[in-house]
């Protein structure tokens, strides 16, 4: 049986889901897949909204919630971590993983996620992420190649468009028996649904 985690790299929030969903998953005998996908074709084309950050008033309290909710779950946000940027490579290169190395895919999603925000390292940037990739001992060729693959690209467009039919619309977002849940503060709901098998 299997939870499906959909994250984007430029979400904290989605980093905060990153760090638990495993050891979730492995407490309940389930499997994580990985769904990267962009938060730009959800909510700015899809539901036609601003970026979170740029919303009145929201976009202040984001800010501040954002240092304090990682500073709750003992995670900290390095000075150099930017917002805003392009998650292509990071995305790309973890989907690429997840078909040719499964077993490196949570390992490669966290690193990516620690290298930016706790370590303040662009990931937007592909040698930063091959960097990532060689520290963990896979192929930094073969990355780097598929990273320029056309095949590779699409498959991101069709993660997120498969995402956007699944009603996914932010990171990150947790499905298990059919039951979607958004936001790493709903993990504990996760967990209470696991144990009681729904309610």
């Amino acid at each position: 049986m299997t939870i499906d985690f959909y994250f984007d790299f430029i979400s904290p929030y989605g980093w905060i889901g990153a760090e638990r969903i495993g050891a979730i998953a492995r407490r309940f005998g389930r499997r994580v897949n990985w769904h990267p996908f962009l938060l730009q074709v959800t909510v700015m084309e899809t539901m036609g909204l601003k970026p979170p950050l740029e919303t009145p008033l929201k976009g202040a309290y984001l800010l501040h919630d954002i240092k304090r909710f990682l500073r709750y779950h003992g995670l900290g946000m390095s000075d150099q971590a930017r917002f805003g940027f392009s998650s292509l490579a990071p995305a790309r290169a973890v989907l690429w993983v997840r078909e040719s190395s499964p077993g490196n895919v949570e390992d490669l999603v966290l690193a990516l996620y620690r290298a930016h925000w706790a370590q303040g390292r662009d990931i937007s940037e592909v040698s930063t992420v091959l960097q990532v990739v060689a520290d963990l001992g896979l192929p930094e060729s073969q990355v780097a190649t598929a990273l320029k693959s056309g095949a590779i690209k699409t498959a991101l467009r069709e993660e997120t468009a498969s995402a956007v039919r699944a009603g996914v619309f932010g990171s990150p977002t947790v499905v298990t028996d059919d039951e979607m849940f958004w936001g790493a503060d709903r993990l504990p709901m996760v967990e209470a649904w696991l144990e009681r098998g729904g309610w």
